[in-house]
């Protein structure tokens, strides 16, 4: 079977943007998960801004009895299906809608196929329409723990809606599509091809599910909002099965009506009990896991996990859960504001396992807003009397720990400038003409000493010493001449003694002083 949507891929690096562009959300209830009938058909048509063209909402005759009995996962009975219009039927209502505009649906894939298999049980073969998945789109603006529609919605500050109404899911669905080609710039990468749709009479009656209120969403919906799932596996029977699954949970409803509901539209798509059980075991370890992430776990916390875990028998899983003593709260964050940083700080909050507050109570420990939130908005001032901490997007993820403050510079130091150098002026001295084959040499102040030689004073003085010794040894020979003279020595022995000592003595002072002299100089 061909394709009937073919899709395009919305990126920031894209060339065309989206806000001029017509988009029609769709959403489906089926009997079955990955194949079965369409019991209901959401479709809404908007402009790239968000402004509302047209709509359209309605159950669906599936075409086959079904027994009383039967009960889908969506709130929808047999009984319901009463009076309904077929395919058929809203076939050209929803080719009108779909006629020169982009269509857009959460699961694509999904949707394409419960689309095709309905239109060729009409027996008319349509042409490929230009078609965006918001499961896909989202990931290029936003990094959450899981991409379910819920909450997407929720990291871009779309309200609340029943996602078991078909209608009201194509509207959220419209709603973060004009988002993401609004505020986050999403741009295509070349202009989609409308195709000639051909145009069919409405018949039968729409038989529209009337909308509903939708209830404050409580501690558990925060919880499988912070699941985390891996966008490759969207397109298995498991993950189908587990998106509704969720969807139950979410709304703080599990009946074991829609247990077993769950569990039939499981066998219909082949799924051993075995398998849905483990399904159904990693599901609740996974909403354990997100409530302890914190470090809190009440009361209220601890018995909503058990009765998760009991309407899906797996109550082993909780066992061991006890509820903790201490008297901190768990970090609880609300962002105020419409701008793509406030989108961001959402995500961001949801993917660091940190719960995300939808109003301001005494709950919240964080209030973070943006600059489009003006100055005199209460909540402001409300959030700082009941304790909490107001910052701005920008600050907030140091706030809440999830970045590290900014390093702080390190010191600089100035070092005093020099004083500025002092210039004597150089004597014009005479300088001789050199010749040309000299070229000028430096002057030097200094004349160098030429390596390994001993200073010229060292030369002199042995000669200092040699005159000293002798002259001491021409005393020494004097004296003793004299004394042998009184002891009788001979007067010749005598008087030759005494001129050799006086020789001695003239000749030693004679080569001190000649060794001194130059040593001074």
């Amino acid at each position: 079977m061909a394709d009937l949507i073919e899709f395009l891929p919305l990126t920031r690096s894209g060339r065309l943007a989206g806000r001029g562009v017509d988009f029609t959300a769709i959403d489906v209830k089926s009997t079955g998960l990955r194949s079965g009938r369409i019991v209901e058909l959401g479709a809404v048509r908007v402009r790239g801004d968000g402004a509302v063209l047209g709509e359209l909402a309605t159950l669906i005759d599936p075409g086959r009895s079904l027994p009383a009995s039967w009960s889908g996962p969506h709130r929808i009975t047999a009984g319901d299906l009463v009076g309904a219009p077929s395919f058929a039927d809203v076939l050209g209502p929803l080719l009108d809608l779909c006629r020169g505009a982009v269509v857009v649906a959460h699961d694509l894939p999904l949707v394409q196929g419960f689309l095709a298999e309905e239109v060729a049980r009409v027996g008319v073969r349509l042409p490929a329409l230009p078609g965006v998945s918001t499961a896909i789109a989202a990931q290029e603006a936003l990094r959450l723990p899981n991409y379910r529609l819920a909450t997407i919605a929720r990291a871009l500050g779309i309200r609340d809606f029943p996602p078991h109404l078909a209608s009201a899911s194509a509207r959220a669905c419209a709603q973060v599509v004009t988002a993401l080609v609004g505020t986050h710039g999403l741009r295509f990468a070349a202009p989609p091809r409308y195709p000639e749709l051909p145009r069919y009479a409405p018949g039968g009656r729409i038989l529209r599910r009337p909308d509903v209120e939708v209830a404050e969403r409580g501690w558990m919906s925060g919880v499988v909002d912070r699941v985390v799932t891996s966008p490759s596996t969207a397109d298995s029977a498991g993950a189908a099965y587990l998106d509704l699954l969720a969807e139950a949970v979410a709304d703080e409803y599990l009946s074991g009506e829609e247990v077993w509901a769950l569990a039939g539209l499981a066998a219909e798509a082949g799924l051993p009990e075995p398998d849905v059980r483990h399904l159904h075991a990693e599901f609740v370890s996974a909403l354990r896991a997100v409530a302890e992430a914190d470090g809190v776990v009440t009361a209220d916390e601890d018995r909503a996990l058990r009765q998760v875990a009991a309407a899906l028998d797996v109550p082993n899983v909780v066992a061991d859960l006890r509820p903790t003593t201490t008297d901190r709260k768990a970090t609880r964050v609300l962002v105020l504001g419409t701008t793509a940083e406030a989108d961001q700080l959402r995500a961001r909050v949801l993917d660091e396992g940190v719960q995300l507050a939808k109003k301001l109570t005494a709950t919240v420990t964080h209030l973070a807003y943006d600059a489009s939130v003006p100055p005199t908005e209460p909540r402001l001032t409300r959030a700082a009397d009941l304790g909490a901490d107001v910052v701005d997007v920008a600050t907030a993820p140091v706030a809440l720990g999830f970045d590290l403050p900014p390093a702080s510079p390190s010191p600089t130091y100035e070092l005093p400038a020099p004083p500025p150098a002092r210039y004597e002026p150089v004597p014009d001295w005479p300088v001789e003409e050199a010749t040309a084959a000299a070229p000028p040499q430096p002057t030097q102040q200094f004349a160098p000493v030429p390596a390994h030689s001993a200073p010229k004073s060292a030369g002199r003085l042995p000669a200092v010493v040699g005159g000293r010794a002798m002259m001491a040894v021409g005393l020494l020979l004097m004296l003793i001449t004299v004394i042998s003279l009184f002891g009788g020595l001979a007067l010749g022995g005598g008087f030759f003694f005494g001129v050799l000592g006086v020789g001695l003595l003239v000749g030693g002072w004679y080569v001190s002083e000649t060794g001194r002299a130059p040593a001074a100089g």
